[in-house]
């Protein structure tokens, strides 16, 4: 159900997009009404070109006749004028002398960004590639209002990576992909909404850095994680000094258990070290010696 949801969103979105197209070709077709000359021009050439098409029948029909497929949409210009909105999938048929036709694939296309030497918000030099992936959502708009939009929005991926990346420091490039790959998806649609152009998804692909600044991050981590391990050490220093000194204030309490102590250092000496010669030393000939 998790899964099914964003998918009706995203076809209603599609569907209100290729609505919004067809109310746009209609839109430009009624501002572009001829006067009465050149609409009575148009006519007479659009009869000639059915008469044309009577005489060399049917042979007209290799030139006529056209098959888009299920993905492709066909934008047609009839004396220069558009035709209609988008026309397919399918079949349908065209004047071969006033009609031109333009094919624009529906498809969701993908390209790589170049990489782009940007300079962050904190002073650093970093190269950084993307991949845009994009999808045409009407047809009329994407062939009228840019002459290349394949071309456009490749230009502008380009420099919307550099301008967004601008703003963000190094640790936020690093640590905030996704953030900043949402941030260019939204400024890119925005852009691109006037071509007809959906852009659907952005992701970043790689953030090099200058070998030296790889180096000084590399020491950087190094000495940080030997001040860590130089804190650990002391610390567990800390620790042993305590309990030594709490050991020694209960054998000083008890007499009895220093000579164990004694005896029990002697036991594992010997089954350690079968080489080593001991010589057992009374505990009060040292107390003699230590109250001189």
């Amino acid at each position: 159900m998790s899964n099914s949801a964003p998918r009706d969103i995203q076809q209603e979105e599609l569907l209100e997009m290729e609505d919004q197209g067809k109310r746009y070709g209609s839109h430009v077709e009624e501002n572009n009404e001829p006067d009465a000359c050149a609409s009575c021009c148009r006519y007479i050439l659009i009869f000639f070109s059915w008469l044309l098409m009577f005489f060399t029948f049917p042979f007209c029909l290799c030139a006529s006749i056209k098959i888009i497929q299920e993905y492709e949409r066909a934008v047609i210009f009839r004396m220069g004028r558009i035709s209609g909105g988008a026309k397919g999938p399918g079949l349908f048929f065209i004047l071969p002398c006033t009609d031109e036709i333009r094919i624009v694939d529906q498809r969701t296309i993908s390209f790589d960004v170049p990489p782009q030497e940007v300079l962050s918000k904190d002073s650093v030099t970093v190269t950084v590639d993307a991949v845009v992936y994009f999808k045409v959502f009407n047809p009329v708009m994407a062939v009228v209002n840019v002459e290349n939009y394949q071309g456009s929005t490749r230009l502008l991926a380009a420099t919307t990576l550099r301008n967004i990346l601008g703003t963000k420091t190094l640790a936020e490039m690093l640590s905030n992909r996704d953030t900043v790959s949402a941030e260019m998806q939204a400024n890119l649609d925005v852009g691109t909404d006037p071509w007809g152009v959906k852009v659907e998804r952005v992701e970043i692909k790689d953030v090099r850095l200058p070998l030296q600044l790889q180096r000084a991050m590399a020491a950087e981590a190094e000495a940080s994680r030997e001040a860590r391990a130089k804190v650990i050490a002391a610390e567990g220093e800390q620790n042993a000094s305590r309990a030594l000194k709490e050991a020694a204030d209960i054998m000083n309490e008890s007499p009895s258990a220093l000579q164990l102590r004694y005896l029990q250092t002697l036991n594992t000496i010997s089954a350690e070290k079968n080489s080593t010669i001991i010589f057992p030393l009374p505990i009060d000939m040292l107390k003699g010696f230590g109250s001189k």
